[in-house]
C-alpha cells in the first residue's frame, strides 16, 4: 500500500490550518473572556462601594467573582480547541464537593464571618461580649473577629462561635446607664446618705442632666439599707464615673458618720451537760 505524500501533506496543513484558528480563537476568547471578567469585577466593586459595603468584604467577594469569570472563560477557551469540558467540571466539581466537606468548619466561620460584615452587630472599636469573652473589636476578618481585653491580650474568637451566641455590645449607643448600689445601715438617715449621692453626681460633669439620675431605696437587705443611683454618662465615661463616684461616695459618708455595714451573722454556741448513764 502506497503512501501518498501529497495527500497527507494536504490532510496535515488543513488540519493545522484548523487548529491554528481554533487557537487563535481561543485565545481570543481568553484574552476578551478576562478584559470582560475584569471590567464585571470592577462594576460590582463600585456598586458595593457605592452601597457602603463594608471594605473586606468587598475586596473578598469581587476576588472570587473574578476567578469564578476567568474560570468559565478558561473553560470555554478550552472547549474552542475540541477538548470535551464535561468530564473536566465533573472532575472540578468532586473536588470542590471534598474540599467543601474537609473544610466544613472553615466554610461556617466564613458564612458567620460575612453575615457580620453585612449586618454589623459590632465594628471596629466596639467592646463586645461574646461567645464567653469580651473585649474591643481589633479587626473584623472573614472567618475569625479579633478582640483586645483591656489588660492588653488579644483574642481571636471564631466568627461561627459569636453569631452562634448572644452578642452584647455595649459600645451600640452614645450613652449609657451606671447602676450603684450603695447599703447603710438600718440607724442611720436614709435622706441624708441620698442627698450625698445627689451633690456627688451633681457634681460630677460626666453624670447627663437628661435623664436625670434616679436615686432611690431598692432593698431593705439582711445587714443593709440597699440605696440605688442610676446617673447616665457618655459610653467613654462609663469606667471612670463609677470607679471615681463609688471612692467618693464612700469618703462622704466616711465624713458625715454615715456607716456602710457588712454581713453579719451570730453564732450560738450551747453547752449540754452529758446526763450520767443509768445502770
Amino acid at each position: 500500500m502506497e503512501i501518498d505524500l501529497e495527500q497527507l501533506a494536504t490532510k496535515a496543513q488543513t488540519l493545522a490550518t484548523e487548529f491554528g484558528v481554533d487557537l487563535i480563537a481561543a485565545i481570543a476568547i481568553f484574552i476578551i473572556g478576562r478584559w470582560i471578567a475584569n471590567l464585571v469585577t470592577k462594576a460590582i466593586r463600585r456598586l458595593m462601594e457605592r452601597a457602603d459595603v463594608e471594605p473586606t468584604l468587598v475586596k473578598f467577594l469581587s476576588n472570587i467573582i473574578r476567578t469564578l469569570l476567568l474560570l468559565f472563560v478558561i473553560l470555554a477557551a478550552i472547549s474552542q480547541l475540541g477538548v470535551q469540558t464535561t468530564s473536566l467540571i465533573a472532575v472540578l466539581g468532586a473536588a470542590g464537593l471534598a474540599v467543601g466537606l474537609a473544610l466544613q468548619g472553615s466554610l461556617s466561620n466564613f458564612a458567620a464571618g460575612v453575615l457580620i460584615i453585612i449586618f454589623r452587630p459590632y465594628k471596629v472599636g466596639d467592646y463586645i461580649e461574646a461567645a464567653g469573652t469580651a473585649g474591643t473589636v481589633d479587626e473584623v476578618q472573614i472567618f475569625t473577629t479579633v478582640l483586645k481585653t483591656p489588660d492588653n491580650k488579644k483574642i481571636i474568637v471564631p466568627n461561627s462561635q459569636i453569631t452562634g451566641d448572644t452578642i452584647t455590645n455595649y459600645s451600640a449607643h452614645d450613652t449609657r446607664r451606671v447602676d450603684f448600689t450603695f447599703g447603710i445601715g438600718y440607724g442611720d438617715d436614709i435622706d441624708k446618705a441620698k442627698k450625698i449621692i445627689e451633690e456627688v453626681l451633681t457634681s460630677d460633669e460626666r453624670v447627663l442632666k437628661d435623664p436625670a439620675p434616679q436615686i432611690v431605696v431598692s432593698e431593705l437587705a439582711d445587714s443593709s439599707v440597699n440605696i440605688v443611683a442610676r446617673p447616665w454618662a457618655a459610653a467613654a465615661d462609663y469606667w471612670g464615673l463609677k470607679f471615681d463616684v463609688t471612692e467618693t461616695v464612700k469618703k462622704r459618708f466616711d465624713a458625715a458618720g454615715i456607716s456602710i455595714p457588712f454581713p453579719q451573722r451570730d453564732v450560738h454556741i450551747y453547752h449540754e451537760t452529758p446526763q450520767p448513764e443509768q445502770g
